[in-house]
């Protein structure tokens, strides 16, 4: 491959990747230092590019490297990041001041709750040991193969559907009990909540009811997987940086960092 070549493919897959990296380890700034650095290690190892996969799931393989280098030390997140952060941005007026700023001046600054759902998933995700959420992500958000997986994270095509069965067991299993969307019993109704904040003039059910998930709960008839399979659609369909409410979840994720990282800092002394 010519270096003209990787530079047009390496482009196409740029905001995939991006949106990647940002799901795994939810800094914008260590998004930025992965990606360019993977471009700089793949342009000086592409003379060992033999074409035995595509391209994109040897990049890939080089940025998911680079990403579980930049998080191994770094803690998991609790499943319950959602309530520890909300207690936090009620404690914090600067928070919502920032946020609320973000949502009257920026193109990017909607609140939609199909946007949060992404975001919710997003944090939770990252409660899951490092490689059973890497593999979740590329399977069931950047569809990747099995086989190409296994390529990537350098595991047996076996140890990759293990991963993936147990890391959808527990976020299946976590929504269905957190979720007020999908279990009229869940604890979390953060999506209602932040739409009456953000949106204060739309009917929250109406809303709500745009959303093919949400009607599938409501109806009744909808198992867990299935469920579970609407939300990873609504997770497809966003890219974290180029979605109407790209700025203000990016600003809530961040906040949602920084408060984990004090969180399990105190957690750990």
């Amino acid at each position: 491959m010519t270096q003209d070549q990787f530079l047009i493919e390496f482009e196409q897959m740029r905001a995939q990747l991006k949106s990647y990296i940002v799901r795994m380890t939810a800094s914008v700034d260590d998004t930025e230092d992965i990606v360019q650095e993977t471009w700089l290690k793949a342009q000086a190892k592409l003379s060992t590019f033999r074409g035995e996969s595509s391209l994109k799931t040897w990049v890939f393989a080089i940025a998911s490297n680079l990403a579980k280098d930049n998080l191994r030390a770094q803690q998991r997140w609790t499943d319950n990041v959602t309530d520890i952060a909300k207690a936090a941005a009620l404690a914090n007026p600067r928070f919502f001041h920032e946020a609320m700023t973000i949502r009257h001046t920026s193109a990017q600054g909607n609140f939609e709750i199909s946007e949060h759902i992404a975001f919710c998933f997003a944090c939770i995700a990252k409660s899951l040991p490092l490689e059973q959420h890497l593999c979740l992500l590329l399977k069931e958000v950047y569809l990747f193969k099995v086989a190409e997986i296994a390529q990537i994270v350098n595991v047996s095509e076996a140890m990759v559907k293990y991963y993936l069965h147990v890391a959808r067991a527990k976020m299946t299993d976590i929504f269905d009990k957190r979720c007020a969307l999908i279990n009229k019993q869940g604890v979390c109704h953060q999506c209602s909540e932040l739409n009456g904040i953000f949106n204060p003039k739309q009917n929250t059910q109406e809303a709500l009811m745009k959303i093919e998930m949400a009607r599938e709960a409501e109806s009744g008839r909808a198992d867990r997987e299935h469920l579970m399979n609407l939300r990873l659609q609504i997770v497809q369909g966003i890219d974290p940086f180029q979605s109407g409410a790209a700025e203000l979840q990016l600003h809530h994720l961040e906040h949602n960092r920084q408060v984990m990282e004090k969180y399990l800092d105190k957690s750990a002394t």
